[in-house]
């Protein structure tokens, strides 16, 4: 067991973070995919990241979706100049493309609507946090460089442990993927992947699970 993981994770209390794990992003039908980017990192992502909820809620770790939505009352004026036409395309509330994609949260897991890259600007994140007396954010999902790393790192900078699966998580290229895996581990947190973490989880007692 790696030390440094263990002392992520043992006796504190864990959630896994989910980030954006949503049509427009991952689909090749999504917003993304029909720019022109490679979305394919996803797919091969999936399967681990399914495993490690399997695992997490069947040892009581809190799951938290971060989901994103976009709207008129959202799209600052500077946050549509990233787009060409100052138009946003991406995750429109109610729409398919803002809907999850390949996992689907279940009764006990916990949904953040979010609107911006971080997980923690202008959302419940950190009352859900502080409420369930959580120490140890598990990040996946994607994009590993975009919305992942800002989640990362407000999390770090807010003092809480960071652990990032980089075989769950994907980004649009492997090199910005890599990029933020040595990031991350150099000044975040760490990283470390799905096998490990739940076969720390399988070696400890079940943790008792919060309810908000």
């Amino acid at each position: 067991m790696n030390d440094k993981l263990k002392q992520n994770l043992e006796h504190k209390n864990t959630a896994v973070i989910v980030v954006d794990v949503q049509n427009d992003y991952c689909h090749p039908d999504g917003a993304i995919a029909k720019t022109g980017i490679d979305v394919s990192a996803v797919n091969k992502m999936i399967p681990n990241l399914q495993a490690l909820l399997t695992s997490a809620r069947e040892h009581g770790i809190t799951v938290i979706f971060l989901q994103t939505n976009h709207e008129k009352a959202t799209d600052s004026e500077v946050w549509v100049s990233r787009f060409k036409d100052g138009v946003n395309p991406i995750c429109h509330t109610g729409s398919w493309g803002a809907e999850f994609f390949e996992i689907s949260p279940e009764a006990e897991d916990i949904i953040v609507k979010k609107h911006r890259y971080s997980g923690f600007i202008h959302t419940r994140l950190e009352s859900v946090l502080q409420t369930l007396k959580i120490e140890t954010l598990v990040m996946t999902g994607v994009s590993t460089n975009l919305c992942v790393e800002s989640t990362a790192r407000d999390g770090f900078m807010m003092d809480y442990r960071i652990v990032l699966m980089k075989d769950a998580c994907a980004a649009f290229s492997q090199e910005e993927h890599d990029m933020t895996v040595k990031t991350v581990d150099t000044y975040f947190g760490m990283s470390s992947d799905t096998k490990s973490v739940i076969s720390f989880w399988q070696q400890s007692p079940r943790m008792p699970q919060l309810q908000s």
